[in-house]
């Protein structure tokens, strides 16, 4: 299917690595001109912006940029974070840095591309988590970010609808990213780990692909969907809203 993306210029924080990297190949894939924000940046086919997303100055000097060089913005994906663990006994101070570095930058960028999006009747995608709804323990941080990333999601088509622009958020589960394979590698044993996690996703008893979730990601910035906002879409297997009986647990 033609996406209608050809020629489309599309921030994507968080890009140069895991879900974010598989969402600027599937991008680039499309003919659109991802453009990559991230700490990580280094040197790829295209436009990259090293810096830190937590800096307001910086992340607005890179969109003044991309504006100076393309003359318009037409897409957002909020992508970058990390669940940095801020649990109960983390304390306060670790809870306010987790929710700045997970949910302020979405604010951020999203405040700073607002009037790019609205001229061009743009599209924003928001990366979420179902820790975000169904919780995990240990990482409050974390959690508020993400459900603040949705509560963002809805808020943010509901004041931008007349404008035209439209703005969802994918909700992955369990991704088989680098990062989630060196956290299980820090398993007493990763095998077994993996197995317990796998056996839980109905759908193929397996993880999603980075690669899936940006096939959704394209597919929400696309044409394809141009009648859809304020949606949380999930790519996970079923993993979240299906009944465990069907695992056979």
């Amino acid at each position: 299917m033609e996406m209608g993306l050809t020629g489309r210029i599309i921030l994507v924080t968080g890009g140069a690595a895991g879900i974010g990297e598989a969402i600027v190949a599937a991008l680039r894939a499309e003919h659109a001109v991802p453009i990559v924000l991230d700490r990580a940046a280094r040197p790829v086919a295209g436009e990259a912006y090293a810096l830190d997303l937590g800096d307001p100055a910086a992340c607005a000097a890179a969109v003044s940029g991309v504006i100076e060089t393309h003359g318009r913005i037409d897409g957002l994906v909020n992508n970058a974070g990390v669940n940095d663990g801020a649990g109960l006994d983390a304390g306060v101070a670790a809870f306010r840095t987790s929710l700045e570095r997970n949910l302020v930058p979405y604010y951020t960028m999203m405040h700073l591309c607002a009037a790019h999006l609205r001229a061009r009747r743009g599209a924003v995608v928001n990366i979420a988590s179902k820790v975000a709804l169904t919780g995990q323990g240990g990482t409050s941080g974390y959690a508020a970010a993400k459900a603040g990333q949705l509560g963002l999601t809805r808020e943010w088509a509901a004041e931008l609808a007349g404008a035209g622009v439209r703005v969802n958020a994918v909700v992955p589960a369990e991704v088989d990213t680098p990062m989630y394979r060196q956290w299980l590698a820090s398993m007493p044993d990763p095998a077994a780990r993996r197995a317990a996690i796998t056996r839980m996703i109905p759908l193929g008893a397996r993880m999603t692909t980075p690669a899936e979730i940006a096939a959704s990601v394209v597919f929400l910035l696309s044409d394809a969907a141009r009648h859809i906002t304020g949606q949380f879409h999930h790519v996970d297997g079923g993993y979240v809203h299906l009944d465990r009986a069907l695992t056979g647990l």
